[in-house]
């Protein structure tokens, strides 16, 4: 049992929790093997998800591996962990990510070193104990959980003045907006007895409770899209974040809200998010032209790429709440692209800071000369952002569109109209950043 218990879904979590104990007990001037033992922990944790793979039916929609752990005294309330296809993709980019993050902070871990690998490595145990939860109480925990070790990466090793203000704004966006997310955890509870999401899934809620707990869910993970206008701490909080910080920001948290909505609010409340789509399709609409525009009048990188996973992601929540396969297929697959697209361009952008130390655009210019490997990297994630067939975005997005239409004639064709705005900022940030003649300030 206790081997079980270690090489499955445990010791999956349990990896980056030992790797980030360790450090603690070596002193902060042997910067070195800390560094080391915290790459070591990401990698080991990598390595799970491809054997659970391997194990992996795909034959069924049920959760595999599932575990059971007793952590409160009341014989309802379980630890219950368990992995379908959506959560395992996650998992795979989660520890994906994590192993990158450390070694884009390589050379930034000298001061707090400990610390850094410290925060990293337990943000990794949260993001993938969310992913592998069952338990709708700790699915609740775990991602409020999450703004903790983002909250101290953006505080401590964020680049500019405004890090304390981007730090605080980040965490109490997302503590505001969990609050409603307790109430309705807290009335599933009353109700249901247990917090086993099995057993809440197959619960019959009142019409009136119904709408109550899907509004208290959905103030909750709006805030995590983001969704206008509760968006306001996403650019900040990627601005200010160094450049690992902004890669797992992009490509890991941003994803807890829509997959909120996939994993609880839909299937627990099918009649309330029908009746309610569209009070999602209006702002998510809405966001998606706003913040498409807003990015064609941005001059900071770091900014343009953020309101471009803005518009992103309220598109995913087009296609979720879209009433048929076509949507609902759909929006998974943007999710998982833009995880790795996003990460790609800020750790681009990334790079072009830290030569030259600046990321307002009217710097930069003919970078190809001087960096003749960075534009081809920059250049496949820009299309890949800009969802142009061919790329990972294309196919999702293309079948939110489809699943749209199906709905509402009128949203699909502003969430079109959008995709054509991103099409236009993504190749006027490549084309300012990479194209063109050196300018005099790009040279010093």
């Amino acid at each position: 049992m206790l081997e079980q218990w270690y090489f499955d879904l445990s010791g999956l979590i349990l990896s980056p929790v030992l790797g980030s104990i360790t450090p603690l007990f070596i002193p902060n001037s042997r910067i070195r093997p800390i560094r080391l033992i915290g790459l070591c922990a990401s990698l080991i944790t990598f390595l799970y998800p491809p054997v659970l793979r391997i194990q992996f039916d795909p034959s069924t929609a049920k959760s595999q591996f599932v575990e059971s752990l007793r952590w409160l005294p009341y014989e309802n309330i379980n630890f219950y962990l368990g992995i379908d296809g959506i959560s395992l993709f996650f998992v795979i980019l989660t520890t994906f990510l994590i192993p990158i993050c450390i070694l884009v902070g390589w050379s930034g871990m000298r001061s707090y070193g400990k610390e850094y690998i410290t925060a990293s490595l337990i943000r990794e145990f949260l993001m993938i104990a969310v992913f592998c939860m069952l338990d709708p109480l700790l699915f609740y925990v775990l991602p409020e959980s999450v703004p903790i070790p983002m909250f101290i990466i953006i505080g401590v090793w964020g680049s500019r003045q405004r890090k304390i203000k981007a730090a605080y704004q980040f965490f109490l966006y997302t503590l505001l907006g969990s609050v409603f997310m307790l109430l309705a955890i807290l009335l599933i509870l009353l109700q249901t007895g247990t917090t086993d999401l099995q057993i809440s899934l197959t619960t019959e809620f009142s019409e009136r409770r119904q709408i109550f707990l899907w509004i208290a869910s959905f103030a909750s993970f709006a805030v995590k899209v983001p969704m206008v206008p509760v968006h306001i701490w996403l650019p900040e909080a990627h601005v200010e974040a160094p450049t690992a910080g902004s890669v797992i920001l992009a490509g890991i948290p941003l994803k807890l809200g829509t997959y909120g909505f996939l994993r609880f609010s839909i299937p627990m409340f099918p009649e309330a998010t029908l009746c309610s789509t569209p009070f999602i399709y209006t702002p998510s609409a809405i966001a998606i032209i706003y913040t498409s525009s807003t990015t064609l009048r941005q001059i900071d990188l770091k900014k343009i790429i953020a309101y471009s996973s803005v518009a992103h992601m309220n598109l995913v929540t087009i296609g979720m709440f879209s009433p048929n396969i076509q949507g609902i297929g759909g929006s998974i697959l943007p999710m998982s692209s833009h995880g790795l697209v996003s990460s790609a361009l800020f750790l681009c952008v990334g790079v072009l800071y830290d030569r030259h130390k600046t990321r307002l655009v009217r710097y930069y210019g003919g970078s190809v000369s001087t960096m003749p490997n960075l534009p081809t990297i920059f250049f496949s994630s820009t299309l890949a952002n800009m969802s142009s067939p061919g790329t990972s975005s294309f196919i999702g997005e293309f079948l939110i569109l489809v699943g749209a239409f199906q709905r509402n004639s009128l949203v699909a064709t502003l969430a079109a109209l959008g995709m054509i705005l991103g099409a236009a900022y993504s190749l006027w940030l490549y084309n300012r950043a990479v194209s063109g003649n050196l300018k005099p300030d790009f040279l010093h």
